[in-house]
């Protein structure tokens, strides 16, 4: 047996020989509030591509899909009813819906409609579907929204398509200040339409896959051109005074924003945007937002692997902040677990929870975004499974949405994570802890208990009021099950997520 020290930013980790032990024994978990790393900004999701059509579904369908992903209240029981994202994310179309099989995408669902239309005049009824999603997050008390490109509108690309060719970068720089105009339309037309404020923009999306075969809109930028466009639309912005951030870059894979990887002209992409020295830097634009994105995909496994890559994003970050804008499970990460396939389970939930465990507690990410909210895919990418139907269908929601949940109700916007220390004193393995404090003065603490066997943890935090604890559950057959909690002793299940929430005193 072994004693991991939780010394941040290190992830707090309990190992140990063996998982077969007493329920007696008790893990000592030492929260220390003083000890602090990074602020929490969102838990969120996007839109794409199923938005479009289930936002137009019956009433009681696309209000049950809007209660899951946004609401934070509860039923009587204080069962919760959502998952409480904190942000949204808006697909801003690029146009090839309209223009159909022309558009050489052949799966409809992943094309998009746009508000732009062919005569250069804007048309505030499309993308309706998407239109309420947002309107009905802002009802369930969502109050940050960001919108993305996967490609610029077809009116400004280089073939006239929502995807590229031969990896060449479709919007061509001439074109930079028309595709910043029209951002800065959406910003204005939404708020005009909704009453939704889009807080951020991100322009491109894994810049460095070449979106050459027509499966979704997409567009390629190297760092030079993706620091041109955002030039443009940053000027843009600010001679309009609006107070949009712009949040680059969305790289593919962690690696692209340290280390050159296969791509020297889109990788190394914290140098190349936030180094004042960087021909192509751009940090210090007004509307630039002082942090960059990137998604966790092809770098979750193994966990050694992963936990390695994280650390060196950390040094590499060098005060600036991260975000972890988009994932789901890809690939067969090493023998360790398959994209493909529905799972509406406890595996595929697990390892998500590892994933968002170590983006927050290795990487220091200061937020966690999840790709498709609703998905009619055979594949591990949604919170919530759909019929592959337009106009109406059956809904499955799956223990990876409230998982998630088990971060994004309880850890709130401002929230800052702060230092644990877990004892010696159980055998188990694969348990996992992160503990935040919120800005209404209450703490959270995630507890992922990856094995087979169960688990109880004596919580010590000076501070905590006594008898102020609870905790919600999600295992197979819960999902974020509240139960009360007498003294300082948690029980936490085999195969699950428990949130663990208490009140804090003004002397801590």
């Amino acid at each position: 047996m072994k004693k991991i020290i939780c010394s941040l930013p290190l992830c707090f980790v309990l190992h140990t020989a063996s998982s077969q032990q007493s329920n007696s024994n008790v893990i000592q978990v030492n929260i220390d509030l003083h000890k602090t790393a990074q602020t929490i900004r969102n838990f969120a999701a996007s839109d794409a591509w199923a938005g479009q059509f289930t936002g137009n579904w019956p009433d009681n369908k696309r209000n049950q899909i809007a209660d899951w992903l946004f609401s934070s209240d509860t039923t009587a029981s204080g069962q919760p009813k959502g998952i409480g994202l904190s942000m949204w994310r808006f697909n801003i179309g690029a146009g090839s819906a309209e223009q159909g099989d022309n558009s050489g995408i052949k799966d409809e669902w992943r094309r998009a409609e746009s508000f732009l239309q062919p005569d250069h005049t804007y048309n505030w009824k499309k993308q309706s579907g998407q239109l309420w999603f947002l309107q009905a997050a802002k009802q369930r008390g969502v109050t940050d929204f960001l919108g993305f490109l996967n490609s610029p509108p077809v009116a400004f690309t280089r073939n006239g398509k929502a995807f590229a060719d031969k990896g060449q970068s479709n919007l061509p720089p001439e074109n930079y200040s028309a595709a910043a105009v029209f951002l800065k339309e959406v910003v204005q037309g939404i708020r005009i339409a909704t009453g939704v404020s889009l807080n951020y923009i991100n322009p491109v999306n894994e810049p460095q896959w070449d979106w050459s075969d027509g499966g979704q809109e997409g567009c390629p930028y190297n760092n030079e051109q993706i620091a041109g466009f955002t030039k443009a639309i940053s000027k843009t912005f600010s001679e309009a005074k609006l107070p949009v951030k712009i949040l680059i870059t969305e790289a593919g894979k962690i690696n692209y924003l340290y280390a050159p990887e296969d791509k020297s002209d889109k990788g190394s992409q914290i140098n190349a945007f936030f180094n004042p020295r960087s021909s192509t830097y751009v940090g210090n634009l007004p509307n630039v937002y002082k942090g960059i994105a990137a998604h966790s995909y092809f770098t979750t496994s193994p966990e050694d692997t992963a936990t390695a890559i994280r650390k060196r994003l950390h040094t590499a970050l060098n005060g600036l902040e991260f975000w972890q804008s988009e994932y789901c499970i890809l690939g067969d990460n090493a023998g360790e677990i398959n994209g493909s396939g529905v799972d509406l389970g406890m595996d595929a939930a697990l390892y998500m929870a590892r994933v968002i465990h170590s983006d927050l507690t290795v990487a220091n990410a200061a937020a966690w975004q999840w790709w498709l909210a609703i998905s009619p895919y055979n594949y591990k990418d949604g919170l919530i499974y759909i019929d592959k139907d337009k106009t109406d269908g059956q809904l499955r929601d799956t223990k990876m949405m409230w998982v998630l949940g088990n971060y994004s109700r309880f850890i709130r916007p401002g929230a800052i994570r702060v230092q644990a220390e877990i004892s010696d004193s159980a055998a188990l393995k694969d348990l996992y802890l992160s503990a935040y404090k919120n800005k209404d003065n209450t703490l959270r603490i995630v507890v992922i208990n990856n094995g087979r066997t169960a688990a109880n943890a004596s919580i010590h935090c000076k501070g905590l009021k006594a008898g102020s604890m609870r905790s919600y559950t999600t295992s197979a057959a819960e999902n974020l099950q509240p139960g009360y909690i007498s003294g300082n002793i948690v029980h936490i299940p085999p195969r699950s997520v428990v949130t663990l929430t208490g009140n804090l005193s003004n002397k801590q």
